[in-house]
């Protein structure tokens, strides 16, 4: 399986084309080193056959003999002014098999024979002719045993065979970890990212951070993260059209109602002089105000497009405070009705969107607020943070008169979880999509006549 994937593949095209680049290097060193190792015999038996005719042919046949050995030859023959003569001979052991002209220098029959001497049989003798070397002569012929060249050769290969294998496990071994580094961990990263994603389209902290200074790599990340917010931006518009399509029919029917009582009122207006007239005005007044309300908000469901949250890290107290500071002064005159109490550690960080974050707060704390003022009793709010194993946990808890049985029953649906007169419900279904666009969730815990507590759970900084 481990050669079926990128890096398995990448490690045997490299390991395969060392060895081929080696094997170009292999066949001509072989050449090389037969060519040296024959032409230096050449020299050794032109030496010794230099100290036998210094010596005028005076050597004992002992002293000839040990001459031959040291060169490693069987017969030395050398040419000097036209005259082809015999210097050193012993007796040959076999015929000779092959004759070598080393002033030949061409490459190719020199790799040819050099390949073919790894493989001679024991026992084969071969004639060498080359040039004596300081003009010594015109020609010198060498007949020698082949065995010592051919081991020498084949423990040289195996040395240069060796060599390369380690050069290329070396080489592959590097270029194996320089793509896995450059190339192969930031695809990997990249899938991971796109199966993340898939998990949870809408989680925010699952869209890839392009951090790539490879730039292909760097150029297929963004691309992505284009896709991914394009992708989560279109799944939004989808659950708020399906949302939208459900309430249409409710909407059309609540909007019949209400033009219908509209229009009684407005006929009436026309028709009489009763000085109850002046009283129905307002309703008229009010009930248009409500179709157009409801329109309104519709039609902004429909269209409102939230962008993907951009996470930053800070500190959440602040936010708190100047919240709960905006709300006493909207108050007004309902300040002395409601307390505001702030549980949030100081030190307390989030990795989210600080403007997400606050108008999802705000819109928590605010229907506290107006449910508590409604009722005309004191009360209080609390806001509490802290981080637990799950995640961070905001809680905004109330002392109001607890959210109606239909509230609870529909809180996080558009157009049905309304708890005021005339309310909509959209505010905690964006509440909740805001949420989750960070990977969390918003969550009602508790709604009773001693009051009611929403919970927010964001997920520990990656």
């Amino acid at each position: 399986m481990f050669f079926r994937t990128l890096s398995g593949r990448f490690l045997l095209l490299t390991m395969i084309f060392v060895l081929l680049a080696e094997v170009l290097i292999f066949v001509p060193y072989v050449a090389r080193y037969r060519e040296d190792y024959l032409l230096t015999r050449v020299e050794r038996a032109q030496i010794a056959s230099l100290a036998l005719l210094a010596s005028d042919g005076q050597i004992s046949d002992k002293l000839a003999e040990e001459l031959l050995d040291t060169a490693g030859v069987y017969n030395v023959v050398l040419r000097r002014d036209a005259v082809r003569e015999l210097v050193l001979s012993s007796p040959v052991p076999a015929p000779v098999s092959a004759t070598y002209d080393l002033r030949d220098g061409s490459i190719w029959p020199l790799m040819r024979d050099g390949l073919a001497a790894l493989f001679l049989p024991d026992n084969t003798v071969i004639r060498l002719i080359g040039d004596p070397v300081q003009e010594a002569g015109l020609l010198i012929e060498v007949t020698m045993n082949a065995d010592p060249m051919r081991d020498s050769l084949q423990d040289y290969a195996m040395r240069i065979l060796v060599l390369s294998l380690i050069i290329s496990v070396a080489t592959a071994a590097l270029l194996f970890l320089s793509v896995q580094r450059l190339i192969v961990t930031p695809i990997r990263r990249v899938v991971r990212s796109m199966a993340t994603y898939a998990k949870a389209p809408e989680d925010a902290r699952s869209l890839i951070v392009p951090d790539s200074r490879v730039t292909e790599l760097r150029e297929a990340e963004e691309a992505l993260l284009h896709l991914q917010e394009d992708l989560m931006k279109a799944l939004r518009q989808k659950e708020r059209l399906a949302q939208l399509g459900g309430a249409v029919a409710r909407v059309s029917h609540d909007l019949r109602n209400i033009l219908s009582t509209a229009s009684l009122l407005a006929d009436r207006i026309e028709r009489s002089d009763d000085p109850k007239v002046a009283r129905a005005a307002p309703k008229l007044l009010n009930s248009l105000s409500r179709a157009i309300s409801l329109c309104e908000s519709t039609l902004a469901f429909g269209k409102a497009e939230e962008p993907p949250p951009r996470l930053t890290q800070f500190v959440l107290r602040p936010m708190v405070e100047d919240l709960v500071e905006s709300e006493t002064m909207a108050a007004g005159d309902g300040t002395q009705l409601v307390e505001f109490l702030v549980d949030v550690p100081a030190t307390l960080s989030l990795r989210a969107d600080p403007e997400q974050i606050h108008r999802v707060l705000t819109n928590l704390v605010r229907n506290a607020r107006q449910a508590i003022e409604a009722t005309g009793k004191q009360g209080c709010i609390e806001v509490t943070a802290r981080d637990t194993e799950e995640g961070t946990a905001i809680r905004v808890i109330d002392t109001g008169p607890g959210l109606p049985q239909r509230a609870r029953e529909n809180l996080f649906a558009a157009f049905q979880g309304g708890a005021r007169k005339g309310g909509t419900g959209l505010g905690l279904v964006i509440a909740a999509e805001l949420i989750r666009g960070h990977g969390g969730a918003l969550s009602l815990e508790r709604s009773d006549e001693e009051g009611t507590e929403f919970r927010i759970l964001l997920p520990h900084s990656m």
